[in-house]
C-alpha cells in the first residue's frame, strides 16, 4: 500500500518514514502543501497522512482542492492544531479522521490500517482469502495455519491483492501502489514476485488473467470464513 506523507517537519517526517516502511508501506514525502497538492492529484496513492500547517499551501486548503478535484483518497489529518474549530474544519474540507499531536506511533498505524479497510470495504481487522491469512497489525501471512516468510515487496504485493481479491489487478496498478516514487519502477518485476508468491501460496491461488493482469481468488471448495 502506497502512502503520501505531507509533514514539514523534517525530524519527524524521518521518524514517520522509517516507521510507515517497518510497517510494509511505500512512502512518498512532501514537505509543503504545493508539493502534496501536485502529488495527490497525480499520484494513485491508497492514504494521505497530511499536516495541516504546512509552508506555500495550508492542509486544509490543499485538502479542499482534492476533493474540488474528485481526489477521493482517504485521508488522515496530521496536526499540532488541537481545537475542536480546527478539527471541525478538516473534517469539513473532507479529512475521514483526524490525530492531534503528539501522538503515540501505535495509534497512527493502527488508525490508517482503519483508514484502508474503510476504504476496500473490510470490516476485520485482518484479511482472509480461503486458506490464506494476512494480519496487517503483525505484518504476518499464514496459509492453513503455517506462517509465510515474505520479504518486504512480496509482503506489499500480496496485501494490496488482498485488500482487492477477487478483482483483476493490471501489472502498472501494481507497480503503482507498491513503490514509492524514488523506486526505479519496472511492471516486468511484477512478474518476477507474482511467480515467487505462487511458489509460497500454491500455484492456482494467484491467476492470470491475459492480456490484463492478476487475480486472486479462494481456491475452489474454500471460502472466507
Amino acid at each position: 500500500m502506497r502512502i503520501l506523507l505531507v509533514e514539514d517537519d523534517p525530524d519527524l517526517s524521518r521518524q514517520l518514514k522509517l516507521t510507515l516502511g517497518d510497517a510494509g508501506y511505500a512512502v512518498d514525502h512532501a514537505p509543503d502543501g504545493e508539493e502534496a497538492q501536485f502529488l495527490g492529484e497525480t499520484e494513485p496513492y491508497d492514504a494521505v497522512i497530511l499536516d495541516l500547517g504546512l509552508p506555500k499551501v495550508d492542509g486544509v486548503s490543499v485538502l479542499e482542492r482534492w476533493r474540488r478535484g474528485n481526489v477521493a483518497t482517504p485521508v488522515l489529518i496530521l496536526t499540532a492544531r488541537g481545537a475542536w474549530s480546527d478539527k471541525v474544519a478538516g473534517f469539513d474540507a473532507g479529512a475521514d479522521d483526524y490525530l492531534a499531536k503528539p501522538f503515540h506511533t501505535e495509534e497512527l498505524l493502527a488508525r490508517l490500517r482503519a483508514l484502508l479497510r474503510r476504504s476496500a470495504g473490510h470490516a476485520a481487522p485482518s484479511l482472509s482469502c480461503g486458506a490464506l491469512r494476512l494480519d496487517p497489525r503483525a505484518a504476518r501471512a499464514s496459509v492453513n495455519g503455517e506462517p509465510l516468510r515474505l520479504t518486504s515487496l512480496e509482503y506489499r504485493l500480496l496485501h494490496y491483492m488482498m485488500m482487492h481479491q477477487g478483482r483483476v489487478i493490471g501489472r502498472t496498478e501494481l507497480v503503482e501502489h507498491l513503490y514509492d516514487q524514488d523506486f526505479d519502477r519496472d511492471s516486468n518485476t511484477i512478474e518476477v514476485f507474482i511467480g515467487r508468491l505462487r511458489k509460497k501460496l500454491g500455484a492456482d491461488r494467484i491467476e492470470t488473467v491475459r492480456g490484463l493482469g492478476y487475480r486472486l481468488a479462494p481456491l475452489p471448495g474454500e471460502d472466507n470464513a
